[in-house]
C-alpha cells in the first residue's frame, strides 16, 4: 500500500498461551481473518500504515507498539519502537525520522494520518509492550544486571503515554509493563488488537 513503511510479509504462528483482546485479560478466541488479507510482520524500528485488508503482527519485549485506528475509514497503523528517544549526539535539526525511537515513530504515524486526509482526533489509540525480560537476573555481587533493561522498558511506556497526551490522541486501551514478551496482532478491518503475553522462564 502506498505510504506503508518497510515490512516483511510472513506467516505467523498462533500458539498457546491464550490470546486476549486489547486490555481485556481473559482468554479470548481470536477471530478468523476475512479473505484476501495481507499479513504484515513489523520488527523493531519498523512501522506499517495500511487499509482494512491488512493484519499487522509484531513481537515485543521491552519495546513498545502503538496502534492507531480510524473506525469509519477502517485504516490504521502500528509502530514498534525500541528506545524512548534519540541519543543526544544524533539529535540534529534536520535528522530523518526513524521509527526506532518513540518520538520519531509517532511523528511518522502522524504524517501517515495527514497523508490519508483524516483527522487525528478520530483515531483510537492503544499501547502494548514495555515488559521486563530478565526481572530476576543479577550478577554475582548482587547488583541487578537487568536494571538498565527494566529502566528502558518503563521509560518506553512513559514515553508512549507522554506522546499520546502531548498530541491529544484518544487512548482507549493499553497492555503494558509486567514481565515477559508479547505477540501482538492488529486487525485493521475491525480495530481489534490481540495480545499473547508470555512470562519469562523462572530461574532456579
Amino acid at each position: 500500500m502506498e505510504g506503508s513503511r518497510a515490512f516483511r510479509v510472513l506467516s505467523f504462528s498462533l500458539s498457546a498461551p491464550a490470546w486476549s483482546c486489547g486490555s481485556r485479560q481473559s482468554a479470548t478466541q481470536m477471530k478468523a481473518a476475512p479473505p484476501n488479507v495481507l499479513d504484515v510482520v513489523i520488527g523493531p524500528g519498523e512501522l506499517c500504515f495500511a487499509d482494512a485488508q491488512t493484519r499487522i503482527h509484531t513481537v515485543l519485549g521491552s519495546c513498545v507498539a502503538i496502534t492507531v485506528w480510524h473506525p469509519q475509514q477502517l485504516i490504521g497503523g502500528m509502530c514498534h519502537y525500541v528506545l524512548p528517544q534519540r541519543p543526544p549526539q544524533s539529535m540534529r535539526k534536520h535528522a530523518v525520522a526513524d521509527a526506532y525511537y518513540a518520538d520519531d515513530a509517532v511523528r511518522i504515524l502522524l504524517d501517515e494520518i495527514r497523508r490519508s486526509n483524516t483527522r487525528l482526533e478520530d483515531y483510537r489509540v492503544k499501547l502494548f509492550g514495555g515488559g521486563a525480560m530478565f526481572p530476576g537476573l543479577s550478577t554475582g555481587n548482587g547488583v541487578d544486571a537487568a536494571h538498565e533493561m527494566l529502566d528502558v522498558a518503563s521509560r518506553n511506556v512513559a514515553a508512549a503515554r507522554e506522546l499520546v497526551e502531548r498530541n491529544g490522541m484518544q487512548l482507549v486501551a493499553e497492555h503494558v509493563g509486567g514481565a515477559g514478551h508479547r505477540k501482538v496482532i492488529f486487525d485493521v478491518w475491525s480495530g481489534d488488537v490481540w495480545v499473547q503475553h508470555s512470562a519469562p522462564p523462572q530461574r532456579g
